[in-house]
């Protein structure tokens, strides 16, 4: 029932959000980004496309390069809180397959919803979080994140980010973004 109450309000948000006329964010939602995990050692790519002035697409994936990974691909809104401020939601399937609970030869699939927030600190320096629900193979957690980034450009950012009771566990992550 959790998981249908969750589905459904991030559903209703991105119905709306799709709906507003002219609401522009205060963030790019066109990049690519490269991270590496500490403790676990782990490599990720990712990127996020916009579709909408209010939807984007994103797409992921990281792996210890140990016959693992862990892959999602959905789709998010981002709607403005105020001049300094975005309120962000996902809808994901994610597959993973690790030496754990996920171990067979083609990963088990699930799906992840989240909700977050990212805001301005400065002109260059970013902050935000996220929170959200995993359910894979009847294995369900609530994960959660939260990060920094620095803009050195308009075209290229920094970050460090901590993700908190996710697939790899607790685990610092160094990104780097790409905006195109």
């Amino acid at each position: 029932m959790r998981k249908i109450l969750l589905a459904t309000g991030l559903m209703f948000a991105s119905i709306s959000a799709a709906q507003a006329d002219s609401t522009m964010s205060n963030f790019s939602y066109d990049y690519a980004e490269a991270r590496i995990g500490i403790s676990p050692l782990t490599y990720g790519a990712g990127f996020s496309k916009s579709i909408h002035p209010n939807a984007h697409i994103i797409g992921s994936i990281d792996t210890e390069f140990d016959s693992d990974w862990d892959a999602s691909f959905g789709v998010g809104f981002h709607a403005p809180v105020n001049n300094w401020a975005d309120i962000t939601g996902e809808l994901k399937a994610r597959n993973v397959k690790d030496r754990g609970c996920f171990d067979s030869s083609a990963g088990k699939l699930g799906m992840e919803v989240n909700l977050g927030i990212r805001q301005w600190l400065g002109p260059q320096f970013e902050v935000g979080g996220q929170i959200g629900h995993l359910n894979i193979d009847d294995h369900e957690k609530t994960i959660g994140n939260v990060y920094g980034r620095f803009h050195a450009t308009e075209l290229f950012s920094i970050g460090v980010a901590g993700r908190f009771n996710d697939i790899y566990g607790d685990q610092m992550m160094i990104t780097t973004r790409f905006k195109f």
